[in-house]
């Protein structure tokens, strides 16, 4: 039994590097006479030295210098400005060098002060006698602007340690030296190392952006001047030690012992930890306690020290390649560059050399050095006696990194490098322009998914197609290089403007990252449209361009000519007449309009020559016409089985609300369940290629019947079945009988947590969008092992239809002004161009002439259908009901036109309201009103007398027909369920 913790239950929570390095050095404050002034100044401006050193090495904010002459000035620019560091460039010939220190430090003990001096046997002299506890840190200043970097740093580090190691376990080095003029050689050396180094592994990280945080999990580096400064700094960062470099001799006990490094030294080793320890001394003979406590020395004395110290460091603290090593013969094995290298490498380390570098925690320094946490912690935890073989290790290191890579990659925006990109990278972008509407949608979806891993079940995980956005750039360079803008802005035909765009040719270096995206992606790509325009707040521009599906193809070069034709073609549909009129009606500039677009994986499985996924859907966070207990804010979702263009085109679809999955209505009856449920679908046809794309993007899909998915055996998991013989239908697939797509595993049974899933990323969504949304999905179940199945986001979009904006209050319109009020409305939006209203006369009514009102009604809807204009409808009882005593038997086509329909109940006729329910899909899809009044008990209001005092244009015995010259206003709030109709002149 292996002692390793379980890493499924282990989440990698994402190292927040924006958290570190927060406490900044921003302003120095230098007291120099002129003269020592002028020397930093003349010799090379100090400003733009430091600046050239931070920007060599991609730091960020290099600090400003103020320069001083006197103690009094010192103290009136601190009154004024905030300084974070003093240097002081002390006068020889002043008797008193240090006091001006002394007297700032009384007035502002916590700003750092640093004496910078030119090293001579005087000053040393004169240092040895001085008071020096005002001051910080006393350095040896040759005129290398370098030294300046490293005491910044080292003053950032000494700030910021103590936050940065508690909060994500950034690295520590030591440096314990008590000689002011070797410290003042060695520190730089140290600093432009690790920073050169940690600027080299920052190339991993995916963005620019990315790449600038991650310089600041750097190792910090600390220094130690006696043998209690030493420990102390060694036991508060003793977990978090990358490595120690001691001098030999240095004050212990406030005398100069020539043995504290070898005692250090032993101290360290006491404690167990394995801690890479270097050992300097200017005494070649010093060598043989290096070897007794197993460090490296390092001669002092030697003309090549600053290259051994930086070789040492290379080897011992993890830095520069990872070499694998023989533990017998110490012969390289092998070098492994960095993260991916080692990912590849792991399985072919022979075992000892995986047992010696573990043992010596090499593998968790590596990961350390390069500022990645999370492995590095779980590695550091887990004792080499804690593997049951070293094939554990292996699978353990290589998880680690699997799960780190894919932890990184989620929610970034990378940037698309054709080498780098692979099975875990997802999402990236080729270009700087904008990723439009689409591509932003996407990206925040992934960034929301990476921030609530909640969201992921066991066997069904969240997460979004890989996907690379064409930036707009690309789009610009596309139409300006083959000169397309006169063909797109002319008023050519669509053909003509296609044609024109698969003549054209795509920019060079989009090619070769095109075939590099192909050898990850293992099924079909979607090519979408990401306008600027698209999805954006607050114009729906949903389904104006074009979606193209490509397939799969053996043959890359085919696959290159599909995919590139299939570009072009998205970026012809911007110029479609249909874009144009669409522009012109939403008053946007078509110049405005720039393409992005998404390459995105189908979602789906490949069944002989066909390809399409078990589930797509769209839901939305609000419900406009909830029925029964459902609440407008549970929101509603639509599922079918399939490609997604078939919900989008308007196909019956199972209808729910995420909050109440039990209760759908097209499962209520055994009549609704035939009749109302989904019976054709979308595949990709893998198989028959047509040579040239045309202007209609679903040219290479197939509209299949339910028969076909059968013999696919794509519906085990999602249908029920009728049995004619017994008349009723049964929860599951069972031979014979007609198959019904109830999806009742997923939603009854509980077999994957869709329902749950779903209402939750509506909700989180919407709280972070900040507005409700739409957002399309799609599932996927493993046909080889159905009891996994993956939930895949394809996009989000904020809900804005102009006629969805409802801010108006309806509680407060006046009763006399309105025809009809109601407080149990389904439907939202302001409708402006009804004039008609065909009302049931109450006076006259009776049920049993209900089968004759229906076909008065059918009537007078014939001629509304002939002049396409839309009326308002008032009768009793249930409308559409079966049962003609219930209410009138009518059907949809018979009332087509009507924009609102209103039941009223009767004093003597009081039938259970239908809430619409016989036409639910057509009244959801066509965004019709259904309005239940029962005036008689104060339930709503219907003001017959007004309509009656009002001439008609049409009257039959049951009916009246009213029309008015000025519209009648109609108001529906779909969220608070109430609605009005208002007289014309109100």
């Amino acid at each position: 039994m292996s002692g390793i913790p379980d890493f499924r239950n282990l989440v990698f929570k994402d190292t927040s590097f924006a958290n570190l390095m927060n406490k900044r050095i921003y302003n120095v404050l230098l007291i120099a006479t002129k003269y020592d002034a002028f020397m930093l100044e003349d010799d090379g401006r100090v400003d733009e030295q430091i600046f050239n050193e931070y920007t060599s090495l991609s730091l960020r904010y290099p600090p400003r210098f103020t320069q001083v002459t006197t103690e009094e000035e010192a103290l009136a620019e601190l009154k004024d400005r905030n300084f974070e560091l003093i240097i002081c460039m002390p006068n020889m010939d002043n008797r008193d060098i240090f006091a001006a220190a002394t007297e700032i430090k009384i007035h502002y003990p916590n700003i750092p002060i640093v004496v910078l001096t030119p090293f001579s046997k005087e000053v040393s002299k004169r240092i040895a006698n001085e008071d020096l506890s005002a001051i910080d840190y006393v350095f040896s200043w040759l005129g290398n602007a370098e030294l300046l970097l490293a005491i910044i740093k080292l003053i950032e580090d000494k700030m910021n340690a103590p936050d940065d190691t508690a909060s994500v376990g950034v690295q520590i080095i030591l440096l314990v030296e008590d000689s002011v003029r070797f410290y003042s050689s060695a520190l730089p050396h140290l600093y432009k190392f690790v920073l050169e180094q940690s600027q080299m592994f920052a190339k991993e990280a995916l963005n620019d952006h990315q790449r600038t945080l991650r310089m600041r999990g750097r190792p910090k580096i600390k220094l130690a001047r006696t043998y209690e400064e030493a420990v102390r700094i060694f036991n508060q960062y003793r977990d978090n030690m990358l490595g120690i470099i001691s001098d030999m001799s240095f004050m212990h006990n406030g005398v100069k012992d020539p043995y504290a490094g070898y005692k250090f030294g032993q101290y360290v080793r006491k404690t167990g930890l394995i801690i890479p320890f270097v050992l300097e001394s200017s005494e070649a003979s010093n060598k043989v306690y290096a070897k007794e406590l197993g460090a490296s020395f390092i001669d002092k004395n030697s003309k090549s020290y600053p290259q051994d110290l930086r070789k040492k460091i290379m080897q011992r603290f993890g830095f520069g390649d990872f070499v694998i090593l023989n533990p017998q013969t110490k012969e390289e094995i092998m070098r492994i560059k960095d993260l991916k290298d080692l990912q590849k490498k792991v399985f072919q380390i022979p075992d000892d050399s995986l047992v010696y570098h573990l043992s010596r925690n090499h593998f968790s320094r590596f990961f350390y050095s390069r500022a990645m946490f999370p492995p590095a912690e779980v590695l550091k935890r887990v004792d080499v006696s804690d593997y049951k073989d070293m094939d554990e290790a292996r699978k353990l290191i290589f998880d680690l990194i699997v799960q780190y890579r894919r932890m990184k990659n989620s929610g970034v925006v990378a940037v698309y490098q054709k080498e780098r990109f692979d099975e875990y990278s997802n999402f990236a972008r080729i270009g700087d322009g904008s990723l439009g509407g689409k591509g932003r949608g996407l990206a925040f979806i992934g960034a929301m998914v990476k921030r609530y891993p909640k969201l992921e079940h066991d066997h069904f995980a969240v997460t979004i197609p890989k996907t690379v956005v064409i930036c707009t750039d690309i789009f610009d360079e596309f139409m300006e290089t083959n000169e397309l803008y006169p063909v797109a802005l002319s008023d050519v035909d669509d053909d003509t403007i296609l044609k024109y765009f698969l003549r054209a040719s795509l920019p060079a270096r989009l090619i070769e990252d095109l075939m590099a995206f192909f050898d990850v992606v293992k099924s079909p790509i979607a090519v979408r449209s990401s306008s600027l325009l698209e999805d954006s707040h607050y114009q729906p521009f949903a389904g104006i361009y074009s979606t193209y599906m490509v397939p799969k193809l053996e043959d890359k070069y085919d696959m290159l000519r599909t995919l590139s034709d299939a570009i072009k073609a998205v970026y012809a549909s911007v110029f479609y007449r249909d874009s144009k009129a669409y522009m012109t009606a939403t008053s946007n500039l078509i110049d405005q309009e720039k393409m992005a677009i998404v390459l995105q994986e189908v979602v789906g499985n490949r069944y002989n020559d066909r390809f399409y996924p078990t589930i797509s859907g769209v839901a939305r966070s609000l419900n406009f016409y909830p029925i029964g207990n459902e609440k407008a804010e549970d929101g509603i979702a639509n599922i079918a089985l399939g490609l997604g263009k078939y919900i989008v085109d308007g196909g019956q679809t199972l209808r729910f609300s995420p909050r109440h999955p039990h209760n759908i209505l097209q499962m209520s009856t055994m009549d609704f369940a035939l009749r109302e449920t989904q019976t054709r679908y979308y595949a990709l046809d893998l198989k028959n290629l047509t040579e040239q794309f045309s202007v209609d993007d679903s040219f290479n899909l197939l509209r299949l019947n339910l028969k076909d998915a059968d013999a696919d055996g794509s519906l085990k998991f999602i249908v029920s079945t009728y049995d004619p013989y017994d008349q009723i239908i049964r929860d599951g697939y069972y031979p014979g009988g007609r198959k019904i797509l109830s999806f009742v595993n997923i939603l009854q049974h509980d077999v994957f947590p869709l329902a749950d899933t779903l209402d939750q990323i509506l909700h989180v969504g919407q709280d972070e969008m900040g507005r409700p949304i739409e957002i399309e999905f799609a599932v996927n179940i493993d046909p080889q092992n159905p009891s996994y199945a993956t939930f895949y986001l394809l996009q989000v979009r904020p809900i804005v239809d102009n006629k969805e904006v409802m801010e108006e209050d309806l509680t407060l319109v006046e009763q006399a002004d309105t025809i009809l009020s109601s407080t149990s409305v389904l439907g939202h939006g302001i409708v402006t161009d009804v004039q008609d209203i065909i009302y049931v006369k109450t006076g006259a009514f009776c049920s049993s002439n209900n089968q004759s009102i229906a076909y008065d009604i059918e009537k007078m809807n014939r001629q509304f259908t002939a002049e396409e204009k839309n009326y308002v409808l008032v009768g009793p009882g249930r409308w559409g009901s079966s049962d003609s005593w219930l209410g009138i038997p009518v059907k949809w086509p018979h009332i087509s036109n009507a924009r609102v329909i209103v039941e009223c109940g009767l004093e003597n006729y009081r039938v259970d309201p239908s809430q619409g329910t016989h036409f639910f899909q057509n009244l959801t899809s066509f965004g019709v009103g259904y309005f239940t009044i029962n005036p008689f008990k104060g339930d709503g209001w219907f003001d017959e007398e007004y309509l009656n005092s009002l001439p008609a244009v049409e009257e039959t015995e049951y009916l009246r027909h009213v029309h008015f010259d000025k519209p009648i206003v109609i108001k529906m709030d779909g969220k608070k369920s109430l609605g009005v109709v208002l007289k014309p002149e109100k």
